[in-house]
C-alpha cells in the first residue's frame, strides 16, 4: 500500500511528525531559531480549539483580559522559587533603541532600561501585581480572570508545536478567599481541561497529581492531564496549580476578612497551549497525514469537484455548490457544518490527497456521472482504506449523504476517540513490582507505553536519588492518577512502605 508521506511512523517518528507538519500545512519555520510560522489550516485548528475551550472557561465565571507581554524583572525577583525555576528560559530586553556603529545596527549605550523587561514567560507576578491593587475585601473575592496570549521561553530542543522559544495559550488566574475554594477551583479546570480534551480533541488523558519534582516553580499542588502518543511517549497537555499563598506573599495580594483582620489571598493558575496540537498530530496521524477531529476542523466536509484542467463545467460546479449550501445549513456538535467547495484550479486527485493529508474529515469528491445519476464519492478519514488497500471510497446518493453528514461526523469523533483511548488503556502496565522488571519494560520495545508503579512519596535526598535513576534510564514521573487503586505495597523505587500509585514514562 502506497502512502502520501514519504515516511512512515513505524520507520521514523520523528521524522514522520515533521512531514505531517509540513505537508500538512500546520506550520513552517520562521527564520527565527525556535519560532514557527503557524500556517492557515494550523491556526484554524487553533482557533477552534479557542473557541470551544473559552466557552468552556467562561462557563466557569471566569472573564477574559489581556496583561503587558514585557514583566519588569523586580516582578520576578520577588519570588525566588518561580524565578529559579525560569531563569534559564527567560528573554530579556535591556535596551529601547538601536543606532548605526560600523555599518551595523546595535543598542544604543545611552537607550539603556532603568530596569530590565522580562519577555512574558508566564503572568503569575504581573498579575499577581494587579490582584493586590484589586483586592481589599472578601467582597473583593473571588477574582476569576483568564488571557489568551503569547509567551517567550528559551527553549534549546524546539520542535514545532511541542517545544517552540515562543507558543500560543491560555493561562487562567484566580484569587481566593479560603484554601478549600482555591483547591475547589484547580480541580474545576483540571476537569475542564479533562473533558475538553476527550470530547473536542478526542485525545483521551489520565488526570491526576504531579509528583513534587515537577511541580510549577512556586506551586503548591500541580495537576495535569497526560496523554500518551503513538510511539508511547507521554505528553503534558495541561496543568492546573494551586498556587497557596506563594504569590500573594511576594506580590502582597491581602484583604480584610469579614471579621476585620487581613488575610492573604488563596491563587491558583492554569493553561493549555499550542503544545495540543502536537499532541493531536502524534495521536491521531496515519501514514498518510493528519486525521483532524471534526468538533476541531476547520473545515469538516470539502467537496471536491473532478474537473479536467481548466474545466469549468457548470453542472458539476452547481451541482457542489447546492450540496455545500444544503450542508451549512445543518447543525453537528450543536454548531453549523463547516462545509467549503475547493474551486482552485488544481487536479482533482491533487486536491483530494492534499485534504487527506490535511486530515478533513469527510472529503467529497462529484465529477460528470455523480451529477447524472444523483450521487456523491464519500471518503472518510477515519477510515481510508478497504481490506484490499484501495481507498474507501462510497457512492452514495446525494439525499441520503445529506440527511447522513451530521451522524457521520459524530461516528468520525467517536471512531478517534475510541481508537486512541484503546491504545492508552491497553498500554499503561500495572504489574510491574521491581526497577530491574521497571527498566526491562522500557528497553524491550520501541514503544512500550507507561507503568503505574506503587510510590511512597518520597521528598529531599530520597527523591534526588530516584530522579537521578529515572533520568539514566531517560524516563520521568508523569503523574499521580486521580483514579487509580490504592496503594497496597512497597514502593518500586525506595522499599518503604507505598501511599499511591504514579505513572512513570517517556516524555515529550
Amino acid at each position: 500500500m502506497k502512502h502520501a508521506l514519504s515516511v512512515t511512523r513505524e520507520q521514523d517518528f520523528a521524522a514522520w511528525y515533521q512531514a505531517v507538519v509540513s505537508e500538512a500545512d500546520m506550520a513552517e519555520e520562521s527564520g527565527v531559531r525556535g519560532c514557527m510560522v503557524i500556517r492557515p489550516w494550523g491556526y484554524g485548528i487553533w482557533e477552534r480549539m479557542q473557541k470551544l475551550l473559552d466557552d468552556r472557561i467562561k462557563a466557569t465565571g471566569h472573564e477574559n483580559c489581556y496583561f503587558p507581554l514585557f514583566i519588569p524583572l523586580s516582578y520576578f525577583e520577588k519570588e525566588a522559587e518561580h524565578v529559579d525555576g525560569f531563569a534559564k528560559e527567560m528573554a530579556v530586553v535591556t535596551h529601547h533603541r538601536l543606532i548605526q556603529k560600523d555599518g551595523k545596527l546595535v543598542p544604543d549605550p545611552e537607550a539603556k532600561l532603568e530596569e530590565p523587561l522580562v519577555v512574558r514567560p508566564t503572568s503569575e507576578t504581573v498579575i499577581g501585581a494587579a490582584f493586590s491593587r484589586w483586592v481589599q475585601s472578601w467582597r473583593d473575592l473571588p477574582v476569576l480572570i483568564n488571557q489568551w496570549a503569547n509567551v517567550v521561553r528559551w527553549e534549546m530542543r524546539t520542535r514545532m508545536f511541542l517545544r517552540t522559544a515562543e507558543f500560543l495559550w491560555q493561562e487562567g488566574h484566580t484569587a481566593h478567599a479560603t484554601v478549600e475554594e482555591a483547591m475547589e477551583e484547580t480541580m474545576k479546570m483540571l476537569e475542564v481541561y479533562r473533558s475538553f480534551a476527550e470530547e473536542c480533541v478526542a485525545l483521551p488523558v489520565v488526570a491526576g497529581e504531579k509528583p513534587e519534582n515537577e511541580r510549577f516553580p512556586g506551586a503548591v499542588a500541580t495537576y495535569s492531564i497526560e496523554a500518551m502518543m503513538q510511539d508511547g511517549k507521554a505528553l503534558q497537555a495541561g496543568t492546573s496549580h494551586f498556587l497557596g499563598t506563594t504569590f500573594s506573599k511576594a506580590q502582597n495580594i491581602k484583604f480584610q476578612n469579614a471579621e476585620g483582620s487581613q488575610e492573604l489571598a488563596q491563587t491558583t493558575s492554569w493553561g493549555v497551549s499550542t503544545r495540543m496540537i502536537g499532541g493531536l498530530i502524534m495521536v491521531h496521524g496515519d501514514d498518510d497525514g493528519l486525521r483532524v477531529p471534526p468538533r476541531l476542523a476547520p473545515y469538516q466536509i470539502v467537496v471536491v469537484p473532478m474537473l479536467r484542467d481548466n474545466d469549468e463545467d457548470t453542472a458539476i460546479l452547481d451541482y457542489c455548490g447546492d450540496l455545500v449550501a444544503e450542508l451549512n445549513k445543518k447543525d453537528a456538535f450543536r454548531e453549523p457544518v463547516r462545509a467549503l467547495l475547493d474551486r482552485r484550479p488544481a487536479k482533482a486527485a491533487n486536491k483530494r490527497w492534499g485534504w487527506v493529508k490535511k486530515g478533513a474529515p469527510i472529503v467529497i469528491e462529484v465529477g460528470g456521472r455523480d451529477v447524472a445519476g444523483g450521487n456523491v464519492s464519500v471518503l472518510r478519514r477515519d477510515r481510508l482504506y478497504r481490506e484490499d488497500g484501495k481507498l474507501d471510497s462510497q457512492i452514495v446518493a446525494k439525499g441520503d449523504f445529506l440527511g447522513a453528514a451530521t451522524t457521520m461526523l459524530e461516528e468520525v469523533q467517536q471512531a478517534l476517540f475510541t481508537d486512541a483511548q484503546a491504545r492508552l488503556q491497553g498500554n499503561i502496565d500495572t504489574s510491574i513490582t521491581a526497577l530491574d522488571a521497571l527498566k526491562a519494560y522500557f528497553a524491550a520495545s520501541k514503544k512500550p507505553g507507561w507503568a503505574l508503579v506503587q510510590w511512597a512519596k518520597p521528598t529531599g535526598a530520597a527523591l534526588d536519588k530516584v530522579i537521578e535513576w529515572l533520568k539514566g534510564e531517560k524516563l520521568t514521573l508523569r503523574n499521580v492518577p486521580l483514579n487509580a487503586d490504592a496503594a497496597d505495597s512497597s514502593c518500586i523505587f525506595t522499599g518503604e512502605k507505598a501511599v499511591e500509585r504514579v505513572l512513570v514514562g517517556r516524555s515529550y
